[in-house]
């Protein structure tokens, strides 16, 4: 039974139950004539009563001369003793009685209103958590459904990722017209997986499939299928493809398919059967319904690694679509879709803005957008300038700016000195991004300083050269330090750490070392979500090629370093006014010091 009917039940039985006890009041009062009891016995003794009815409480009668027009009367009876003292007084005096009826009918239900309403509340709320939802609909579907002016998406809002929106445009010419691709005898894919990166849109483009297309949209997270009972998730997967088959047609999309559709028997020691049994019912569901109903099924992950071989074959989720990274024009496109929301300035360039933000996804750069919107908000602009979206990417990349942390004097020698000799390196070396600001302001995330390199484009190969002068960008700072001080310093652990794995890839993914050869010692994840902390480096050479790889790696190391060091000291006159400059300004960028600008090369 639904909730709000249950209320309205309730509130209609109150109001019966008080309307009951008010007419039984009323018309008591309207034939009755209530007298003091002090009226009562003067009119006794007068004679004028008849027919007397005696009550522990009340005493009534019939008046021989009518009372406002009624003939009967009723008073509340007095304690004997106190009525003769108070009658030789002669003061008028009266009994009041108590409403035990109405006090009667609240001492037994007005209790069990509040012991229902309390029940009522705590059950549903411990039944919601658990996934109940109460007994009948422990097999319903969770899934919201949205129709077109729900959604509020089309492909419009969707940017910076033009294959995977070309391809989805067919299932939305398919919803409008499905005699067109059955003609020819044609089917659409059953099911959609949209696979990549958490923040690229996935679960956007999906609402624009429906909002280009008109029709319903049922969105509902793996997640929610499972619960606590075994056989509930399998009732709401076949619930849901039920209530998708009367609204056809229409869209079902899944969000984070990979907690409902993770590879079975995989780590599986007993207590798996519930997830086991929903997965199995999605297969069935998906061999059971015929496209041609007009259900299509989308669904998102950010973990293809792990799914059920089973989910994948054709015949289920026949297509994959990869929502990637956008490139630096799909950047600048989705910064177009975003900057619509603010007040920006016309000197914003969405080109070079795009430049600044490689590798960030559309969710990264809508968030860009919001901190550049409210850093110039915090300075009290009217419009959003250029120099509030570098703040806002630096913020994203470095962390927020913490001026309040006091580094001593030495210290912020050796931070300015490091920094420097990160940028001098950059702008010596051919094919390195261009320094964009170095700065020795400490930030959230850890970082003394920074050194920002803006890329001109978006690269796809990069070469063994290549490779090497990016160790040595990295490692000139450490040996800035080493010229000046006469020793290192931790300031370099992330550079290190970083230089490591350069060297470790080159060695052994890309087979770039003349001593190991073109093999591949060690395989690339293929996880979106990057390589697990825990998990073990895979090994499948032996203890002499691991030590060829250990070596290989030490001397692409020490030459990187002993590079970076003849760079610096042949720029040392530029290393030491940089860093005095940078100690004396914090922040500089290649206007004010020009030996930052990209060399020409010799």
């Amino acid at each position: 039974m639904d909730k709000k009917f249950q209320w309205n039940a309730w509130y209609f039985l109150l109001a019966f139950s008080l309307l009951l006890v008010f007419q039984g009041w009323w018309s008591e009062r309207r034939a009755v004539e209530p007298i003091a009891y002090s009226e009562f016995l003067r009119l006794l003794d007068a004679g004028k009563l008849t027919e007397l009815r005696i009550d522990q409480q009340q005493i009534s009668g019939k008046l021989l001369d009518p009372i406002n027009n009624r003939s009967h009367f009723v008073t509340n009876r007095v304690d004997p003793q106190l009525a003769e003292a108070l009658a030789r007084s002669g003061v008028q005096f009266a009994a009041v009685k108590q409403n035990t009826a109405l006090s009667a009918l609240l001492s037994w239900l007005l209790p069990l209103v509040l012991i229902f309403a309390f029940w009522s509340f705590l059950f549903r709320r411990m039944a919601d958590r658990q996934g109940l939802g109460g007994l009948v609909n422990v097999g319903k579907s969770k899934a919201k459904v949205y129709v077109e002016r729900d959604t509020g998406v089309t492909f419009a809002d969707v940017a910076g990722i033009d294959e995977a929106k070309a391809e989805l445009e067919e299932i939305v010419s398919f919803l409008k017209d499905q005699p067109r691709y059955s003609r020819l005898g044609a089917r659409i894919p059953k099911g959609i997986l949209l696979v990549g990166p958490p923040g690229t849109g996935k679960t956007l483009v999906a609402k624009a499939v429906a909002g280009e297309a008109g029709v319903p949209f049922f969105s509902i997270s793996g997640s929610e299928f499972v619960e606590m009972f075994v056989g509930v998730g399998a009732a709401r997967v076949r619930d849901l493809f039920e209530q998708a088959r009367k609204a056809a047609p229409c869209i079902i999309f899944i969000d984070e398919l990979d907690a409902l559709g993770k590879a079975r028997g995989v780590g599986a020691f007993g207590g798996n059967d519930e997830k086991e049994q929903t997965l199995n019912q999605l297969l069935a569901e998906l061999d059971g319904f015929d496209p041609r109903e007009g259900v299509v099924l989308l669904a998102a992950t950010n973990r293809p690694e792990i799914l059920d071989p089973a989910l994948m074959r054709a015949g289920r989720f026949d297509r994959q679509i990869v929502v990637d990274r956008p490139d630096r024009k799909g950047r600048a496109a989705i910064l177009r879709v975003h900057i619509k929301r603010i007040q920006a300035a016309a000197e914003v360039d969405l080109e070079q803005l795009a430049g600044l933000t490689p590798g960030f996804t559309g969710a990264d750069l809508a968030n860009l957008v919001n901190e550049a919107a409210i850093t110039a908000t915090r300075r009290g602009a009217e419009q959003v300038s250029m120099d509030d979206f570098t703040r806002a990417v630096e913020r994203i990349v470095a962390g927020a700016e913490r001026k309040g942390r006091l580094l001593q004097p030495h210290e912020r020698e050796v931070v300015a000195w490091h920094e420097m000799g990160h940028a001098l390196a950059a702008s010596a070396l051919p094919g390195m991004n261009p320094v964009h600001k170095v700065s020795i302001i400490p930030r959230s995330i850890g970082a003394l300083g920074y050194t920002l390199q803006r890329p001109t484009e978006d690269r796809f190969l990069i070469t063994l050269q290549e490779l090497k002068d990016r160790m040595v960008v990295l490692l000139a700072g450490r040996a800035a330090e080493q010229l000046l001080f006469g020793e290192v310093s931790t300031g370099a652990a992330d550079d290190l750490a970083k230089v490591t794995d350069i060297a470790r890839q080159i060695v052994t993914r890309f087979g770039m070392s003349a001593e190991l050869g073109q093999a591949v010692l060690e395989r690339q994840s293929n996880s979106f979500l990057g390589e697990s902390v825990i998990a073990m480096r895979e090994k499948d050479y032996s203890e002499q090629t691991a030590r060829e790889v250990d070596l290989a790696v030490r001397a692409l190391i020490d030459a990187a370093y002993a590079r970076a060091g003849e760079i610096l000291q042949r720029r040392r006159a530029e290393l030491d006014a940089g860093a005095r400059l940078l100690l004396e300004r914090e922040t500089i960028t290649p206007e004010e010091f020009a030996p930052l600008r990209p060399q020409p090369t010799s």
